[in-house]
Protein backbone atom coordinates (compact mmCIF):
# COMPACT_ATOMS: atom_id res chain seq x y z
CA UNK A 1 0.00 0.00 0.00
CA UNK A 2 1.08 3.59 -0.78
CA UNK A 3 2.48 5.22 2.43
CA UNK A 4 0.47 8.34 1.66
CA UNK A 5 -2.50 6.17 2.19
CA UNK A 6 -1.15 4.67 5.25
CA UNK A 7 -0.54 7.71 6.71
CA UNK A 8 -3.99 9.28 6.17
CA UNK A 9 -5.34 6.10 7.44
CA UNK A 10 -3.90 6.01 10.77
CA UNK A 11 -4.00 9.69 11.36
CA UNK A 12 -7.93 9.48 10.80
CA UNK A 13 -8.78 6.13 13.06
CA UNK A 14 -10.13 8.16 15.97
CA UNK A 15 -12.25 10.96 13.70
CA UNK A 16 -13.76 11.09 10.67
CA UNK A 17 -11.76 12.89 7.77
CA UNK A 18 -11.47 17.07 8.15
CA UNK A 19 -12.20 18.93 4.90
CA UNK A 20 -8.25 19.17 4.39
CA UNK A 21 -7.58 15.60 4.95
CA UNK A 22 -10.05 14.79 2.18
CA UNK A 23 -9.20 17.40 0.00
CA UNK A 24 -5.56 15.60 0.47
CA UNK A 25 -6.72 12.18 -0.08
CA UNK A 26 -8.35 13.58 -3.30
CA UNK A 27 -5.21 14.39 -4.34
CA UNK A 28 -3.84 11.41 -3.97
CA UNK A 29 -5.89 9.74 -5.22
CA UNK A 30 -5.51 11.62 -8.35
CA UNK A 31 -1.97 11.26 -8.50
CA UNK A 32 -2.48 7.33 -8.11
CA UNK A 33 -4.89 7.28 -11.16
CA UNK A 34 -2.19 9.41 -12.92
CA UNK A 35 0.27 6.47 -11.66
CA UNK A 36 -1.92 4.05 -12.39
CA UNK A 37 -2.21 5.42 -16.02
CA UNK A 38 1.90 5.55 -16.58
CA UNK A 39 1.88 2.18 -15.26
CA UNK A 40 -0.11 0.60 -17.97
CA UNK A 41 1.65 2.50 -20.98
CA UNK A 42 4.51 1.47 -20.04
CA UNK A 43 3.21 -1.94 -19.90
CA UNK A 44 1.54 -1.89 -22.86
CA UNK A 45 4.13 0.00 -24.93
CA UNK A 46 7.18 -1.66 -23.59
CA UNK A 47 8.24 -3.32 -26.93
CA UNK A 48 7.61 -0.41 -28.88
CA UNK A 49 9.86 1.12 -26.13
CA UNK A 50 12.63 -1.47 -26.32
CA UNK A 51 12.57 -2.68 -30.21
CA UNK A 52 14.26 1.06 -31.30
CA UNK A 53 16.58 0.64 -28.52
CA UNK A 54 17.93 -2.97 -29.49
CA UNK A 55 18.07 -2.07 -32.67
CA UNK A 56 20.37 0.91 -31.96
CA UNK A 57 22.72 -0.82 -29.80
CA UNK A 58 23.43 -3.24 -32.22
CA UNK A 59 24.36 -1.00 -34.65
CA UNK A 60 26.46 1.13 -32.01
CA UNK A 61 27.86 -1.81 -30.73
CA UNK A 62 28.94 -4.12 -33.62
CA UNK A 63 31.56 -5.16 -32.36
CA UNK A 64 30.39 -6.15 -29.00
CA UNK A 65 29.09 -9.94 -28.34
CA UNK A 66 25.69 -10.16 -29.08
CA UNK A 67 24.95 -11.67 -25.68
CA UNK A 68 26.16 -8.62 -23.64
CA UNK A 69 24.07 -6.25 -25.74
CA UNK A 70 21.13 -8.58 -24.26
CA UNK A 71 22.49 -9.05 -21.27
CA UNK A 72 22.00 -4.90 -21.42
CA UNK A 73 18.47 -4.26 -22.71
CA UNK A 74 17.04 -7.32 -20.00
CA UNK A 75 18.96 -5.29 -17.05
CA UNK A 76 17.20 -2.11 -18.61
CA UNK A 77 13.69 -3.90 -18.68
CA UNK A 78 13.86 -5.00 -15.79
CA UNK A 79 14.49 -1.64 -14.27
CA UNK A 80 11.65 -0.63 -16.17
CA UNK A 81 9.07 -3.28 -14.88
CA UNK A 82 10.54 -2.93 -11.25
CA UNK A 83 10.92 0.84 -11.83
CA UNK A 84 7.05 1.35 -12.98
CA UNK A 85 6.22 -0.65 -9.80
CA UNK A 86 8.01 1.24 -7.96
CA UNK A 87 6.32 4.64 -9.08
CA UNK A 88 3.15 3.16 -8.79
CA UNK A 89 3.22 2.11 -5.29
CA UNK A 90 5.67 5.68 -4.81
CA UNK A 91 8.17 3.42 -2.74
CA UNK A 92 11.74 4.18 -3.83
CA UNK A 93 12.68 1.56 -0.91
CA UNK A 94 10.66 -1.07 -3.21
CA UNK A 95 12.58 -0.49 -6.41
CA UNK A 96 16.64 -0.22 -4.60
CA UNK A 97 15.63 -3.62 -2.65
CA UNK A 98 13.91 -5.90 -5.55
CA UNK A 99 16.48 -4.50 -8.03
CA UNK A 100 19.22 -2.10 -8.00
CA UNK A 101 20.92 -4.07 -5.00
CA UNK A 102 21.94 -7.14 -6.87
CA UNK A 103 21.87 -5.39 -10.65
CA UNK A 104 24.49 -3.58 -9.54
CA UNK A 105 27.07 -5.89 -8.96
CA UNK A 106 26.18 -7.91 -12.06
CA UNK A 107 26.62 -4.56 -14.35
CA UNK A 108 30.28 -4.06 -13.01
CA UNK A 109 30.99 -7.97 -12.96
CA UNK A 110 30.53 -7.86 -16.90
CA UNK A 111 32.24 -4.46 -17.71
CA UNK A 112 29.42 -3.70 -19.64
CA UNK A 113 29.05 -0.05 -17.83
CA UNK A 114 29.43 1.89 -21.52
CA UNK A 115 26.75 -0.01 -23.01
CA UNK A 116 24.62 0.23 -19.92
CA UNK A 117 24.88 4.22 -20.46
CA UNK A 118 24.26 4.61 -23.60
CA UNK A 119 21.10 2.64 -23.45
CA UNK A 120 19.87 4.80 -20.43
CA UNK A 121 20.31 7.43 -22.77
CA UNK A 122 18.30 5.61 -25.32
CA UNK A 123 15.69 4.83 -23.01
CA UNK A 124 15.18 8.78 -21.40
CA UNK A 125 15.13 9.73 -25.15
CA UNK A 126 12.04 7.28 -25.85
CA UNK A 127 10.27 8.13 -22.72
CA UNK A 128 10.72 11.71 -22.93
CA UNK A 129 9.19 11.65 -26.56
CA UNK A 130 6.58 8.98 -25.33
CA UNK A 131 5.13 10.29 -22.11
CA UNK A 132 3.74 13.03 -21.87
CA UNK A 133 5.35 16.07 -18.88
CA UNK A 134 3.33 14.40 -16.08
CA UNK A 135 4.13 11.09 -16.55
CA UNK A 136 7.63 11.25 -16.92
CA UNK A 137 8.27 13.15 -13.88
CA UNK A 138 6.43 10.46 -12.12
CA UNK A 139 9.21 7.71 -13.59
CA UNK A 140 11.95 10.16 -13.69
CA UNK A 141 13.24 9.81 -10.47
CA UNK A 142 13.24 6.09 -10.74
CA UNK A 143 14.87 6.16 -13.72
CA UNK A 144 17.93 8.84 -12.24
CA UNK A 145 17.89 5.94 -9.30
CA UNK A 146 19.03 3.52 -11.52
CA UNK A 147 21.51 5.26 -13.40
CA UNK A 148 23.04 6.48 -10.23
CA UNK A 149 22.58 2.83 -8.29
CA UNK A 150 24.08 0.35 -11.54
CA UNK A 151 26.52 3.21 -13.22
CA UNK A 152 28.21 4.23 -10.55
CA UNK A 153 28.15 7.83 -11.16
CA UNK A 154 25.44 10.62 -10.28
CA UNK A 155 23.55 12.11 -12.86
CA UNK A 156 22.22 15.57 -13.54
CA UNK A 157 19.06 16.23 -10.95
CA UNK A 158 17.91 18.72 -13.67
CA UNK A 159 14.70 17.57 -15.11
CA UNK A 160 14.75 18.28 -19.19
CA UNK A 161 11.88 17.89 -21.14
CA UNK A 162 12.32 16.92 -24.92
CA UNK A 163 10.94 19.64 -27.21
CA UNK A 164 10.51 22.74 -24.13
CA UNK A 165 12.46 25.47 -22.94
CA UNK A 166 14.74 24.99 -19.83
Amino acid sequence: MQTDFEKLFYEAEDHYLTPSEMANFKNQVNVLRERLETYKLLRDREIAIFQPIADNLVETFSEKNPQLLERAIKHWLCVMRYGAMAMLLNNPDYFQHRLLEWLTNVIQAHEMVDIEKHLYELLENSLQKMLDKNKFKLLKPFLTQAYEALLDQPINKQLVIVGEDA
